[in-house]
């Protein structure tokens, strides 16, 4: 099955092809789109600075911390509602 980040990411990534006509990566069948590609999308659709994530942990069901290349890090979650948060880390 998939997961409910996963559906959330696809339905964000046709939104947003719908409004911008620009390609995203395309799923071959049989294949998965991964999961920092999925998660850089989110990021930068909530307009935060990223560009690529070069590494994802996941914390449970749903819910990961992706790492960028330009030093950011934030929680990707799905809430109670359905909605995908993201939230930054702050660095320590």
């Amino acid at each position: 099955t998939v997961s409910r980040l996963l559906t959330s990411l696809a339905l964000v990534a046709a939104t947003m092809m719908s409004y911008t006509g620009a390609p995203l990566a395309a799923e071959n069948p049989g294949s998965e789109v991964s999961v920092a590609t999925d998660l850089a999308a989110v990021i930068a659709l909530q307009g935060l600075p990223c560009g690529k994530v070069v590494s994802a942990t996941q914390l449970g069901q749903d819910d990961y911390v992706a790492s960028c290349q330009d030093g950011n890090r934030y929680r990707v979650f799905v809430d109670a509602d359905g909605r995908v948060i993201v939230e930054k880390i702050d660095r320590e």
